[in-house]
């Protein structure tokens, strides 16, 4: 029989998905529930799996790259078709410890299964590639089942292939080959016996080194500086190559360099990427769902809001000091640290309660107010502007809002995060000071009517008392929607936020600021 694999409901108001990589090939014979391919909508990126195991084929509108309806075909499973031979069931992989039982035995040939493939394994949700880093095994080598025969490498650890069956291997990738999941890294002819006076292996070594999920490794890089920010991958290509890490510049978070970074200045020796001079080149990259849809949604605010922006600034000394005084309990006594980002979202709780119609938005012709405060925190993912959402951040704690920026923060970066966790928010808050901005008019995050922007503390010349001192200043950008905040209220609330800022013992409830922090 031939099942449909449709593509799901994902959201919603997701009304079509893009195939980010098949991980499957045509033709490729799949167990039930493995994955089949990535798939990425206007917000995050999800697995599709194989509901039968059956022959695979791949839609003739379902390759790399194309745009499904939900509901689309995107492949079939011929569920009749028989497993090819050398492909185990999915409870076989875990009878390798049975070799406890039987030391002798279980260390002898496998029955002759022909020539099987060795592939690249799943090593992560978001890894779709691995370098080869090394050969244990040299071509023609007779390697025992579960033997270690190469290391790979992905972006966040490195990890180990073993053998599936005993036999002759064929190496097919070389050292430094990059490969993606479910590539074919090398077969075993298990044809080949053992050959003669090489010893079968004690059973209790292989009970040892069960093949559990990947164990971080440190790459083996000898040549760079031990400060050099790179990814296990660029790091190890840059030893290999010795490349000058000087000339590359990282496109990573904080400058990080990564793979495709080194591989760019292999291919421009003697040129520093980045500073390029008297190139004519330039490149055409598909704009990704999710960039097309927070397009759609700036150009759609910018039309249908009559959105306005007022400024102020604050004065960052007292959180700055209180931050310094008790940073160290804090993260004692909470486990996470002291950020900034739960002072503006406190204040910001106590200001939307206090102005209700910034917490509000327009629905037709009805105003909806809130009585929670569901604060959008803006994070810049590796694939484009997201805003996962803190749910009743009024009634979290310090230490409770920090834990959820962390969570959502990292989910982000991962592409983890969920449809529930960055829908319904109630009010945005955007901090573009991480990136230098000193001063800038945030876009409003729709259906909300309102979001602040936190901008660069810098110190500035203030006149205070009648004498000019130097202050940790940061400017405060208000962006709202007309329609429904009067100038009146923007101001206002802007003002307020301000003041528990530049006081934060009002956000603290407390005469004792320790005694406050730790009960907070």
């Amino acid at each position: 029989m031939v099942i449909e694999i449709k593509v799901p409901t994902v959201g919603e108001s997701i009304s079509e998905v893009t195939i980010a990589k098949w991980l499957k090939k045509d033709g490729d014979y799949v167990q039930q529930d493995e994955v089949l391919c990535e798939m990425e909508s206007e917000k995050a990126t999800f697995e599709l799996n194989a509901e039968k195991a059956g022959v695979l084929k791949i839609a003739a509108a379902a390759q790399e790259g194309a745009t499904l309806k939900i509901g689309d075909v995107a492949c079939t499973i011929d569920t009749d078709a028989a497993a090819p031979a050398g492909t185990a069931a999915p409870a076989a992989a875990p009878a390798a410890p049975v070799a406890e039982a039987a030391p002798v035995a279980e260390a002898a040939p496998a029955v002759n299964k022909g020539t099987i493939e060795m592939k690249v394994p799943t090593v992560g949700e978001s890894i779709s590639e691995v370098t080869l880093v090394k050969w244990i095994k040299n071509n023609g080598d007779y390697v025992e089942r579960d033997e270690v025969v190469c290391e790979l490498e992905s972006e966040k650890a490195t990890f180990e292939l073993n053998a599936e069956e005993a036999g002759a291997l064929i190496t097919v990738a070389k050292e430094g080959d990059t490969l993606k999941i479910g590539d074919v890294a090398c077969k075993i002819d298990t044809s080949v016996g053992r050959p003669a006076g090489k010893a079968a292996p004690a059973a209790a070594p292989a009970a040892q080194a069960p093949k559990a999920a990947p164990q971080p490794q440190q790459a083996p890089v000898t040549n760079i500086p031990n400060d050099l920010k790179a990814s296990p991958v660029a790091a190890a290509v840059i030893a290999d190559k010795h490349v000058d890490p000087s000339s590359i510049k990282g496109s990573g978070a904080h400058g990080k360099i990564m793979k495709d970074d080194v591989m760019a200045a292999l291919q421009n020796p003697g040129v520093a990427i980045g500073q390029e001079m008297f190139s004519r080149q330039e490149r055409r990259e598909k704009m990704s769902n999710l960039r097309k849809t927070v397009s759609r949604r700036l150009v759609e605010a910018k039309n249908t809001t009559a959105m306005l922006t007022t400024f102020n600034e604050v004065d960052m000394t007292e959180i700055m000091a209180l931050r310094a005084k008790y940073k160290e309990v804090f993260k004692k006594q909470h486990d996470v640290n002291l950020g900034f980002m739960s002072f503006f979202t406190k204040a910001c709780c106590f200001a939307l309660q206090e102005f209700p119609s910034v917490n509000a938005y327009i629905d037709g012709e009805e105003l909806v107010y809130h009585d929670y405060c569901d604060i959008s925190i803006a994070v810049s993912a590796p694939k484009g502007l997201v805003v996962p959402v803190i749910r009743n951040a009024e009634s979290l704690d310090m230490a409770g809002i920090e834990k959820a920026v962390v969570e959502l923060a990292t989910k982000a970066r991962d592409n983890k995060l969920t449809m529930p966790e960055m829908t319904g928010g109630t009010f945005t808050i955007t901090n573009g000071g991480v990136f230098g901005s000193l001063m800038s008019t945030p876009i409003i995050n729709i259906p909300q009517s309102a979001i602040l922007g936190m901008h660069k503390i810098q110190d500035r010349p203030m006149a205070i008392n009648g004498q000019v001192v130097i202050r940790p200043m940061m400017y405060l950008a208000l962006s709202y929607d007309h329609r429904i905040i009067d100038g009146r209220e923007s101001v206002s609330f802007l003002v307020r936020v301000k003041e528990m800022l530049e006081n934060p013992e009002q956000l603290l409830f407390g005469k004792d600021p320790l005694k406050a922090l730790l009960k907070l």
